[in-house]
């Protein structure tokens, strides 16, 4: 099964890859064997590939990467029902211990025991075939291609965000980052009733794409312009409702307040490498309700839904497309950060 494998931190190979054991690949009542068509590069797959772990994932050995990803039901268990072969799907990458507290309260994201493709000890998906279970496997329409089910599960997340910030229409809101989870993020609170949001970043490209995917969409450039004095100066000095932090950043992080309405909400949503630490007295003074997030729950359906009606387009966001021969070149382009990229996807041999 030729596979795109971490060795180690820094390495990556496109080798056979036997190390998928039988019981992994051994379908089972309610499960399908999926051929794997699109993968998206995670911002999580680069960093195990330039850092080796994220927090306590550490890849003590070869791993496959890769999680963000649609193909082609090949396979069926006994009692699937709801799939059939030839049915074009998305994968949620998080299979969590069905019997957790976790998962019996609704709150399945947040499960110890969820095995998430690519997060050390688990493999990804950037190989030919795997077997997921129906329940976390989702029919796409006709009208999604691939490529845009294959940036469900980053979406996912955008709309998890927006989920949890309570959005009312009429919403103004601002999205600092304008990466790929940074811009689903802005789609997602549009799709949810904002009237206006503003992202931040430093490349004057990937603002470019933002104010492309909309005109209710305000780019600002955090180099040359100041956030703050233009969400001020178009709310009457008031502020916005939802504050989104998407960079991962401790020192944007530390600035979340200041844009914020009274009342309003912030929701963390960037991986954040080392501690963080914000104004406490500004959240009190404005009674701040401050949400955080790790991936999504119950939200795939919904994103194949506004994927498939129009209500979010991510077509923009796929800026550059490898083939699967071409995957470690592929990581080594997005390891370099080019300015002019948000999500970049590689398509296996079909």
């Amino acid at each position: 099964m030729k596979s795109l494998v971490l060795e180690k931190k820094d390495e990556l190979s496109l080798r056979d890859f036997p190390a998928i054991s039988r019981a992994e690949e051994t379908i089972g009542p309610r499960d399908v064997r999926i051929k794997l068509h699109t993968v998206g590069i995670c911002g999580s797959d680069v960093h195990y590939y330039t850092h080796g772990k994220i927090g306590p994932f550490v890849v003590n050995e070869p791993m496959i990467l890769g999680h963000e990803a649609s193909g082609t039901v090949i396979e069926t268990g006994s009692a699937v029902t709801t799939l059939k072969v030839g049915d074009r799907v998305c994968m949620e990458p998080g299979i969590p211990d069905p019997n957790s507290k976790a998962t019996r309260l609704g709150m399945y994201n947040i499960d110890p025991a969820v095995r998430f493709w690519a997060t050390p000890p688990v493999h990804g998906i950037l190989r030919p075939t795997c077997v997921h279970p129906e329940a976390f496997t989702f029919k796409i329409p006709d009208n999604v291609s691939f490529a845009e089910a294959a940036m469900v599960e980053p979406l996912a997340v955008g709309v998890h965000a927006a989920t949890k910030a309570r959005i009312k229409p009429g919403d103004n809101a601002v999205v600092l980052g304008a990466g790929p989870i940074g811009l689903v993020t802005a789609l997602a609170a549009l799709a949810a009733g904002c009237a206006r949001v503003y992202v931040t970043d430093l490349a004057a490209k990937k603002l470019e794409i933002a104010g492309s995917l909309s005109r209710a969409i305000t780019p600002v450039n955090a180099k040359s312009e100041n956030m703050v004095d233009i969400v001020k100066r178009d709310t009457d000095g008031w502020g916005v409702d939802v504050v989104f932090e998407a960079t991962g950043s401790p020192h944007a992080a530390r600035t979340v307040f200041e844009p914020l309405a009274p009342g309003g909400c912030v929701v963390m949503i960037g991986g954040q490498p080392d501690p963080i630490h914000y104004d406490a007295g500004a959240a009190m003074v404005r009674e701040a309700r401050v949400e955080n997030i790790f991936r999504y729950a119950h939200v795939f359906p919904r994103c194949v839904g506004m994927l498939s009606s129009g209500a979010i387009d991510v077509k923009p966001l796929i800026t550059r497309t490898f083939d699967f021969d071409a995957s470690v070149h592929a990581f080594e382009t997005a390891a370099s950060a080019p300015p002019a990229d948000v999500k970049m996807q590689i398509v296996l041999p079909q």
